[in-house]
C-alpha cells in the first residue's frame, strides 16, 4: 500500500494514527496529534508548524542512514510542506481578494517579470510524453497573474504540442537576482482575427510578412493554475484561483 502521510505535519500515517472528524470517524488526511473532532489542535502558520517539527529531529534521525542537522531538517520541510494539503491552503492567491500574508510580493514579482525580462521560457509535452522547453519573447499581454498571451508560429512543433496536449508551464529567470518564478497550467492556441490584432506590434512584418492575417501568425494563451517560486533562497509553492 502507499504510505500516506499527514498533510499538516509530514508524520507518516497508519491507521493507529489517524486524527479525527466531527462525528468520531477517521480522518484520512490527519494524524491525532494535529487534528481532533473535526478541528485543528493548533492554530499556527506553516512556518510555525516547521519550528515544531523541527524539535524531532532527533527522532527523525532514527530512521536514516546519515544523520542531518536541524537547519537541514527545517530546509527539507520548508520545501516540503508547501505540497501538504493544509498548506496548499494557505499558499492561495486569489486576485480578487487582498494579497495573502504568506505570499507577500509574490503577485508584484510575477508581474514585474513578465513585464520586464525579455525572455520567458515555455513548455509543451510531447507526443512521447517528454516535456520541451523553449525561449520565447515575453508576453505582450497579461491579464493580472493568471493570463498570459505569447506570438509564435501557427506551423511551429510548439503549436502541435499544445494542439495535442494542452499541459503547459511557463519560467520566468532573473538571473542577476537569482530569482526564478515557474507557473504551470493549459496553453490554447487562438488564431481568431480578434486575438490576432490584440497583441500585434508594430514591426512584427519582420516575423510575419503577411501582417496580422498571416496564417503562420497565431497566440498563444496561457491560464495558470499554480506555480513555485525561489527568490532569496526559499522556494514557495501556490495556487492561483
Amino acid at each position: 500500500m502507499e504510505q500516506k502521510f499527514c498533510q499538516s505535519c509530514g508524520m507518516p500515517l497508519t491507521e493507529e494514527l489517524l486524527g479525527t472528524n466531527a462525528d468520531g470517524s477517521k480522518n484520512e488526511d490527519y494524524c491525532i496529534y494535529c487534528y481532533k473532532d473535526g478541528k485543528f489542535l493548533q492554530d499556527c502558520t506553516m512556518d510555525e508548524m516547521i519550528e515544531h517539527c523541527a524539535q524531532f529531529v532527533d527522532e527523525v534521525n532514527k530512521g536514516l542512514p546519515q544523520p542531518i542537522t536541524r537547519e537541514e531538517y527545517i530546509g527539507q520541510m520548508k520545501m516540503y510542506f508547501p505540497h501538504l494539503k493544509r498548506w496548499r491552503k494557505e499558499m492561495t492567491i486569489n486576485e480578487a481578494m487582498p494579497e495573502n500574508p504568506a505570499l507577500v510580493g509574490v503577485k508584484d514579482l510575477i508581474a514585474k517579470m513578465a513585464d520586464t525580462l525579455p525572455v520567458t521560457f515555455i513548455s509543451s509535452v510531447d507526443e512521447e510524453g517528454f516535456p520541451c522547453t523553449k525561449a520565447m519573447l515575453s508576453p505582450r499581454v497579461r491579464e493580472g497573474i493568471k493570463v498570459f498571451y505569447f506570438t509564435t508560429n501557427t506551423f511551429s512543433l510548439r503549436v502541435a504540442h499544445y494542439k495535442a496536449n494542452p499541459k503547459a508551464s511557463i519560467y520566468f529567470c532573473d538571473a542577476d537576482g537569482f530569482k526564478g518564478m515557474m507557473l504551470r497550467g493549459t496553453m490554447e492556441v487562438l488564431t481568431d482575427a480578434a486575438s490576432k490584432e490584440m497583441i500585434w506590434r508594430d514591426g512584427d512584418t519582420q516575423y510575419y510578412p503577411g501582417g496580422v492575417t498571416d496564417p503562420n501568425y497565431c497566440v498563444l494563451k496561457f491560464t495558470a493554475t499554480d506555480g513555485r517560486f525561489y527568490s532569496d533562497y526559499y522556494p514557495r509553492s501556490f495556487v492561483i484561483e
